[in-house]
């Protein structure tokens, strides 16, 4: 589609809009936050690493963009509730919300604790639906546009929803519940102007998934269940965004972009 580095298409428009994205220090919801702010949007970013958010924050600004940076543990709501808080203090609104935030702690099935599945569901799945009900209340304070919308809201799952990957049952389940959540938040909110949709990435060369250094054999194995026979890039994923983001996908609600190569269609 495009690149921070070329022209975004005029559907990309994003001037007047604010946006918030969790997660946001680096990989995927580094190029989200970069991405929407190169299409006119002001930037609310959240991470639990606030050094490494107000890099990107200064990254952002390089190129003329407005972002500022809040600490976010993503499992507590009174962390949550001063994110809201502060991006309508800043830039008096939210029309954006980019549900990014993830762990993915490789544990067996069988040496699983209590509290290794609490953590993973309490970020991955209780965190966004914190989020997107606190967002929600601002959004509605939205004047609504020529379409009658007033918001949207994109949730970050994964292919984890829909292929097992064995050490993390928690957060194949922790993502498949991202997208019934969805489902049923769309359905609610429609009325109110607001869209939800899902975004499920597949094998994503990021910081925290890095192909570049692996073993040549476990490289090749995970590689082979893809069509395309490659992963992809944050910059892929955060394209699906800004599509979900712009008015051109206005008609989209309660649906999963799958965004893996051709995976889950093997």
């Amino acid at each position: 589609m495009f690149g921070l580095n070329k022209t975004l298409p005029k559907f990309c428009d994003l001037k007047g809009k604010v946006a918030i994205v969790t997660g946001a220090a680096k990989g995927m919801g580094k190029a989200h936050s970069l991405t929407l702010s190169k299409a006119g949007a002001k930037v609310a970013l959240a991470d639990i690493d606030l050094a490494g958010c107000q890099l990107v924050v200064d990254e952002i600004k390089k190129q003329r963009g407005e972002s500022f940076a809040v600490k976010c543990d993503m499992s507590q709501k009174k962390d949550i509730d001063n994110l809201i808080a502060e991006t309508v203090k800043k830039f008096g609104k939210i029309d954006i919300l980019v549900n990014n935030a993830g762990i993915f702690p490789f544990k067996p099935f069988l040496e699983m604790q209590e509290q290794d599945f609490e953590k993973v569901i309490d970020v991955n799945l209780k965190g966004y639906f914190l989020a997107a009900q606190a967002a929600t209340k601002e959004m509605q304070k939205n004047q609504p546009n020529e379409k009658g919308q007033r918001g949207s809201i994109i949730n970050i799952a994964s292919i984890a929803a829909i292929v097992g990957f064995p050490g993390l049952v928690h957060y194949c389940g922790s993502k498949g519940g991202i997208i019934g959540m969805s489902k049923a938040m769309a359905l609610e909110l429609a009325p109110l102007g607001i869209r939800v949709n899902n975004v499920d990435p597949g094998a994503i060369d990021t910081p925290g998934a890095s192909m570049t250094n692996m073993d040549p054999k476990a490289r090749e194995a995970m590689l082979a269940p893809i069509p395309m026979k490659r992963s992809g890039t944050a910059q892929e994923i955060a394209n699906a965004v800004l599509f979900l983001a712009s008015n051109e996908s206005s008609y989209l609600t309660g649906s999963t972009m799958v965004v893996d190569g051709g995976w889950v269609a093997g």
